[in-house]
């Protein structure tokens, strides 16, 4: 299964600047795989694997010490009896959050030794950091990899091709060929989610039972870890946040409400566990923007106002106990969660694609002393200094005011909407199909070119 930061790892191998890499991301989504088997195995003579998950007392006992880089080389080619060469050997630091010396050692790499290729992986890296672990600040590459997205979810069941030609399309503005097999993909994407492991069984059994029981493991390893890195009275606040989490999308606008946690809940008792899940990289929180037409956007967050997502929609839907028909096959319960899996779906992508910050809007949230109107759009984000609203639809009805509320007050550029309606375009709004949501970022790359009248998508007009 191949995914995409392997590019960014090829980039780090070969610059001239070279830092000691920090791969960064949440349990599970593949952080060691990529390193070790589709980087290091394919790109190095030699892989030298550290897991501090695992490390033995001597293996403390070294990062206790001296940790000038020289010793660390020496011990670790003597202990695996591999000559760690610096041109053709790989050093991965697995879990470098459990011993903070060794994260600390990466500042003496960088300045001592950066010859060599030292990558680590962090899983819980927020959590030890908050503990007090000192960062090498200014001294590592850092990256991090999310669950795989839709495109690397097609690409293990063999669709380079397709994609290939579906960016092409768009490049030469016209639709892609393709449409049915994406469509029928993104409907087991939905259900299967991208955690790697889950992904890989449903590739090679076809067998939902066996991709429950990796997503219920997961959970599981989860829930573990609330417990061993904190108090009991804090894991248990954490744990009960955690399984709010699908009763915060029952909600009409699914904005985030403690009660649902529980009835006495207030914000000053879990403020620690959102913080806890947002530095595990096991939700996304989504502020309030006040205003949708002025950058940056951060600027104008209202903090307090928000909702939350999970980092993944198959384990969304594993925490929410819904079987996986609910998006493979036709159940009447996707009426009731369909726009919270979309919404998951589009937000967890976007975070893959780079948009690190992504916010909702409200009408009227610009005027504090007036209600809040009861539009919500559901993502507003920018690049390159545009502002783009994003409005998500389960299906391929598309009515709703709130994104049409938006483009009156604020006239955006473009406007994007996300469905399960064909891809067309009309006078500032985009339609996009979920199943082509990869194509985003091609997509607005071609945002000053969309009114030419040789766009073959304004065949039809879309729907308000």
């Amino acid at each position: 299964m191949q995914r995409k930061l392997l590019q960014q790892l090829l980039e780090w191998k070969n610059s001239e600047k070279r830092l000691p890499l920090l791969l960064e991301g949440a349990r599970q989504v593949g952080k060691t795989y990529l390193l070790e088997a589709l980087f290091g195995k394919v790109h190095f003579k030699n892989i030298i694997h550290v897991n501090f998950e695992k490390a033995d007392a001597e293996l403390l006992a070294l990062f206790e010490g001296n940790i000038e880089p020289k010793r660390i080389i020496n011990y670790l080619s003597l202990k695996h009896n591999t000559p760690i060469s610096q041109n053709d050997t790989l050093v991965i630091f697995d879990e470098i959050q459990e011993v903070p010396r060794a994260l600390t050692s990466l500042k003496y790499f960088a300045e001592d030794a950066p010859e060599y290729y030292i990558a680590a992986t962090g899983s819980l890296l927020g959590i030890a950091l908050h503990s007090g672990t000192s960062f090498p600040v200014g001294k590592v590459n850092r990256l991090r990899l999310y669950p795989m997205d839709l495109e690397e979810f097609y690409w293990a069941f063999g669709m380079q091709n397709q994609t290939k030609e579906a960016h092409k399309a768009i490049e030469n503005l016209r639709k892609p060929l393709i449409e049915s097999d994406f469509r029928d993909l993104f409907q087991q994407y939905l259900a299967v989610g991208g955690m790697p492991a889950a992904v890989k069984e449903w590739i090679e059994s076809k067998d939902i039972n066996r991709v429950e029981m990796i997503l219920k493991n997961i959970l599981a390893d989860y829930k573990d870890d609330f417990s061993k890195h904190t108090t009991s009275a804090e894991s248990r606040k954490i744990s009960n946040l955690w399984d709010s989490v699908p009763q915060q999308f029952a909600k009409e606008n699914h904005k985030f409400v403690y009660k649902t946690i529980e009835p006495s809940a207030r914000g000053r008792d879990y403020a620690f566990a959102i913080d806890w899940l947002l530095d595990a990289g096991l939700i996304y929180k989504i502020d309030l923007v006040v205003h949708g037409n002025r950058l940056p956007l951060s600027f104008y967050a209202n903090n307090a106002d928000f909702k939350i997502y999970s980092l993944d929609v198959g384990l969304l839907r594993q925490l929410a106990g819904l079987p996986a028909s609910v998006v493979i096959g036709d159940d009447n319960i996707w009426s009731n969660f369909g726009g919270a899996f979309a919404e998951n779906f589009v937000l967890q992508q976007l975070r893959s694609f780079g948009f690190d910050e992504a916010y909702y809007w409200a009408n009227n949230a610009d005027h504090p002393n007036q209600p809040k109107g009861k539009s919500e759009l559901d993502f507003v984000v920018s690049k390159d200094n545009t502002i783009f609203p994003i409005e998500v639809k389960s299906g391929e009805q598309v009515k709703g005011q709130s994104l049409r509320i938006f483009r009156n007050k604020y006239k955006p550029e473009l406007s994007l909407r996300f469905s399960l309606k064909g891809l067309e375009y009309n006078e500032g709004l985009l339609n996009i199909p979920l199943y082509y949501l990869f194509l985003f970022n091609d997509m607005i790359a071609q945002k000053n070119n969309l009114p030419d009248s040789t766009f073959t998508f304004i065949k039809h007009k879309t729907d308000e």
